[in-house]
């Protein structure tokens, strides 16, 4: 352990705590001033607790490394390091308070742009002939969708990511008013065993649970309907509280929020033709159990 010029206290071996409890900032996200602002108060805190960093550390069982980088706004704490830092620093509930600042910039800055358009959604469509929309998947399913990723992301991001994907979810069955929602899957992604067995039945569970929700419309386009208006992938369409509607499109490199009028009136046609030629609702539910069933 030594003291850079900068007077912050550094650890030679990098050796990580117990349980370490945050993720690595991009530089570029536009959420750094509010990261920095909470590890400048963490700092406060302790140097008025007379504690040094390495003090914190061995308090609340997380490593010298990691307290260094929260306090220089390099290192997202999550939440249950702020309520330790809290409880060992005596700060009242001010440091916990600050999880509700710092929620969003957990998250990547592209899934927070997703979440905040989700959030603004009263209908939201979606077709995805690859995987199970990020709404509707299971812990299990969406870290093995993570896991698949070439170049792969370490452990630190996948787990970030698989955590930011299931807060989005709030919006689906833990609503106070809930956006109206529309999903079509292509039979394949039910067969397409993604993370094993156990996790496949747990995700088929899941949609089966989904479908039944009253705001929810779960719709399966059969393998057997070979030509379809879906053919040139995945697609979401959102209708925004004030009326507009936006189209998200995701392809193997990129993502972007589209909101030209044509562009968006051009998805809307293809998604009232997907909904057309899908099955019903109910029909598709039974083709969900009959999957389940030989899974």
């Amino acid at each position: 352990m030594g003291v850079g010029k900068d007077g912050v206290e550094y650890t030679s071996s990098g050796a990580r705590g117990a349980e370490e409890s945050g993720w690595e900032l991009d530089p570029e996200d536009d959420s750094v001033v509010t990261v920095a602002a909470v590890g400048r108060q963490i700092k406060l805190w302790r140097e008025a607790a007379g504690l040094r960093q390495a003090d914190l550390g061995a308090a609340t069982g997380y490593s010298l490394d990691l307290i260094s980088k929260v306090e220089r706004g390099l290192r997202i704490p999550k939440p249950q390091f702020l309520d330790k830092a809290d409880e060992v620093l005596g700060a009242g509930g001010k440091l916990a308070a600050m999880k509700k600042d710092i929620a969003e910039a957990r998250y990547p800055k592209k899934v927070r742009d997703v979440a905040r358009l989700e959030r603004e959604a009263v209908e939201l469509g979606s077709y995805n002939s690859l995987v199970v929309d990020g709404l509707l998947q299971t812990e299990g399913y969406a870290r093995a969708v993570m896991r698949s990723r070439r170049p792969p992301w370490d452990e630190d991001e996948v787990e970030r990511r698989v955590a930011a994907r299931l807060e989005r979810q709030v919006i689906v069955d833990a609503c106070a008013t809930p956006p109206i929602f529309s999903f079509v899957l292509c039979e394949a992604v039910l067969r397409r065993t993604i993370g094993g067995t156990m996790v496949m039945r747990q995700q088929l569970e899941r949609l089966l649970e989904v479908s039944r929700l009253w705001n929810v419309d779960l719709q399966i386009m059969p393998l057997r309907c070979g030509q379809h208006s879906g053919l040139e992938g995945p697609f979401r369409l959102l209708r925004l509280r004030d009326g507009t509607m936006v189209g998200l499109e995701s392809v193997q490199l990129a993502s972007r929020v589209l909101t030209d009028h044509r562009q968006v009136q051009t998805l809307d046609l293809r998604y009232g033709a997907i909904r057309a030629q899908a099955m019903s609702p109910q029909d598709s539910l039974a083709v969900i159990e009959k999957v389940l069933g030989e899974t």
